[in-house]
């Protein structure tokens, strides 16, 4: 089968991966219509292509935080990718290294924070972190990332407590018992554990902007908040300076009946008016869809169930087809728009400048 478009590494998917496996990757909270609305916001914004521009000369590079990329796409964190892949998250680190982007890796990672790094030397890679009760094990990991030469840290922000995916409680999921969170083991006490490997509520719902604070106080990191939607969330990050936003719902896997990604991304933007870079995950599926977000003030984007789709599929050979097919894409949208998507005017090709210094605002 030709693997034509990231909709056929779905199907790939569905079809032979374990049904249990597939059933976590794909879960939605409740109804999942904030999930599949991330996917149909997409499909409701419209390009006003122009015409007889020169676009012979196109460049797709940009840089987020300072780092070049070879494209505005990259890994959002996600976990669990033995459930995809043997290899798990070292494939995923290959992948984005040969591919010239950013990995953010999963605290719920199934390999250690030793092995994705030892995987792809000299990868651009951030750590995603979610804050534990026992803060002890929170502060390790952050200075643990730090010192094996992750580049940024990525909060999540809308996790106090699990959204209900209901298949994964019809299917009683639990992590399969030869699989552990690499990153967590030995750190809690106890035989008793949760569906994820984890003792019950072990992530700490008492967090608040002020451990932000917190978490400048251990590391030199970039901080990036992950899991915002509103311009006072958007505010409240600046505020208590982060150096990005990652506009998301969590996949649709937390609130059902929070925005899509998309159009929650206009109002941050026009919050924070430049002062920190803003990003966006969810929905994704299509080289156009990451034209539609650059254009309307995203700095990148990040793919989460499609990289996932990718490891079922061949691995690390399987994540980079994935990225590739989305970079072509990409490419290609970005020629035949030439350049305008609603209101906000991308760069043409002619003027050849990287997407790291257009200007979107006009």
């Amino acid at each position: 089968m030709a693997m034509v478009c990231l909709l056929d590494f779905e199907a790939y998917a569905e079809k032979y991966l374990p049904k249990i496996a597939w059933d976590f990757f794909a879960a939605g909270a409740d109804e999942c219509s904030t999930r599949d609305e991330n996917i149909l916001a997409y499909k409701r914004i419209r390009f006003r292509p122009r015409m007889l521009r020169d676009v012979s000369m196109l460049d797709t590079r940009t840089k987020i935080l300072g780092t070049e990329i070879s494209f505005p796409v990259g890994i959002a964190p996600t976990g669990f990718h033995q459930l995809a892949w043997p290899d798990g998250e070292k494939s995923t680190a290959r992948a984005a290294k040969a591919m010239g982007t950013c990995y953010i890796a999963s605290t719920y990672s199934t390999c250690s924070l030793e092995e994705i790094a030892a995987a792809a030397p000299g990868g651009f890679r951030w750590f995603q972190l979610y804050i534990h009760r026992n803060r002890a094990v929170s502060r390790q990991l952050v200075q643990q990332a730090e010192a094996l030469g992750f580049q940024g840290l990525v909060l999540t922000a809308d996790l106090p407590y699990t959204g209900k995916r209901r298949n994964d409680v019809r299917n009683g999921f639990r992590l399969p018992p030869h699989m552990k969170l690499k990153n967590l083991e030995g750190a809690f006490e106890g035989d008793d554990r949760s569906e994820y490997g984890l003792p019950p509520n072990s992530l700490d719902p008492s967090v608040t902007w002020d451990d932000i604070y917190w978490l400048r106080s251990l590391t030199h990191l970039p901080i990036v908040i992950k899991g915002i939607l509103t311009k006072e969330d958007a505010e409240l990050a600046v505020r208590h300076g982060v150096q990005g936003i990652i506009v998301s719902n969590h996949g649709g896997r937390q609130l059902d009946g929070a925005p899509a990604t998309i159009d929650a991304l206009v109002e941050v933007v026009e919050a924070v008016r430049d002062r920190v870079e803003v990003y966006l995950d969810g929905g994704i599926r299509k080289g156009s869809d990451v034209l539609k977000a650059l254009a309307l003030g995203a700095k990148c984007v990040f793919i989460g169930r499609p990289a996932l789709w990718g490891l079922a599929y061949k691995g690390e050979e399987g994540l980079q087809d994935v990225l590739r097919i989305l970079r072509d894409e990409f490419r290609l949208s970005m020629a035949l728009a030439a350049l305008l998507v609603l209101e906000a005017q991308c760069l043409t090709s002619k003027e050849k400048v990287p997407l790291s210094e257009r200007d979107l605002s006009s």
